[in-house]
């Protein structure tokens, strides 16, 4: 089956992850036709924004794409292109499954948890004013229906990949009006699944605990802010942003993405580690329904990484990106022989 894809290459190294991406996918046989677009415009929008209306009309049409890293400017400057696209999109669940790869030095072994994270409200609503001089407000939103939303979805990922329990994450004890609505709008949820175990956890406790043992995790849900904080949490008990997917999912369309940064230190350099995006790049296979392709690509990304030969430096090998990729595709080769 042809899939048409778009194809956000990203900024820094985004254009060389992005590439290896696509070779490994081709070479794995799945059949994409690519419409690749820049995010970033050059001028705002009306509403300050920087986002290419092309590309958003691009995934609007594809339903699916694959993003490689944006920069984001600190205190001042853009608003975040990457929140804008979720927003504009209404890819409201961030999904991250976390898990160790063979080979990749971390403090943890068998690690194996998926975070699910609300991806539209929260503080991340970017309502902010200065009420006075020296005094600003942050309004923090959380609704009945974007909270019930996000629930519903993890518990219907949870019975489709046979994940055995939920821990939703919360401040409720301080908080009790907003994390409060997140948690009773997820207890009714939680109800209708009555095979998958439902925990509660304080997210001050929860990032104590998946650092003692992580092995006590299956899923954790979310939301917005404590969601970006405990699914980077969580990638550095593996080895880091690198080694980690990322999609963004809505009820019509879905970018799966790389959410290391951009390190334009290396951009350039045929040094890049392309493995965040090609495991992003498998995710989206799955959600396309190629699973007999993500599996391969899964089991040659991780022959690599045991094999430990071809590994590129940020994971203490030498190899650059192109050595990497073809390593990789390498590692399909006899998959692909036989099916031929």
């Amino acid at each position: 089956m042809r899939h048409k894809v778009t194809l956000i290459p990203g900024e820094g190294i985004g254009p060389e992850v992005a590439a290896a991406t696509r070779r490994i996918l081709e070479a794995a046989g799945v059949q994409i036709d690519w419409e690749e677009l820049e995010a970033r415009t050059d001028k705002a929008t009306e509403a300050g924004q920087l986002v290419n209306q092309s590309a958003v009309a691009s995934v609007r049409k594809n339903r699916v794409a694959l993003k490689g890293p944006m920069g984001t400017a600190i205190a001042g400057g853009a608003p975040s292109v990457n929140v804008a696209l979720r927003k504009t999109l209404d890819l409201y669940a961030n999904l991250r499954p976390v898990k160790n790869l063979p080979g990749v030095k971390s403090r943890f072994e068998g690690v194996d948890i998926v975070l699910v994270r609300e991806n539209t409200e929260d503080l991340y609503s970017g309502l902010e004013h200065e009420v006075v001089p020296g005094v600003v407000e942050s309004l923090k939103i959380i609704t009945e229906r974007a909270s019930t939303r996000i629930a519903r979805f993890a518990f219907e990922y949870a019975k489709r990949s046979g994940r055995k329990k939920i821990h939703a994450i919360h401040k409720a004890n301080i908080m009790k009006l907003s994390d409060g609505l997140f948690l009773k709008s997820i207890r009714a949820v939680a109800e209708k699944y009555p095979e998958t175990e439902y925990k509660e956890m304080i997210v001050d406790n929860a990032c104590m605990q998946i650092v003692l043992d992580p092995q006590q995790f299956d899923m954790l849900l979310l939301p917005n802010l404590y969601g970006d904080v405990m699914s980077d949490l969580a990638a550095g008990l593996v080895g880091g942003l690198g080694v980690v997917p990322s999609g963004n999912i809505g009820d019509d369309c879905a970018m799966f993405e790389a959410v290391h940064g951009t390190a334009p230190d290396i951009a350039g350099k045929g040094l890049a580690n392309p493995t965040a995006l090609v495991m992003s790049g498998i995710m989206m296979l799955d959600h396309l329904g190629e699973r007999s392709a993500a599996r391969r690509i899964e089991a040659a990304l991780e022959k690599v990484y045991r094999e430990g030969q071809h590994v590129t430096r940020d994971i203490g090998g030498k190899a650059g990106t192109t050595e990497f990729t073809d390593a990789v595709i390498g590692a399909l080769a006899p998959v692909a022989a036989h099916h031929s």
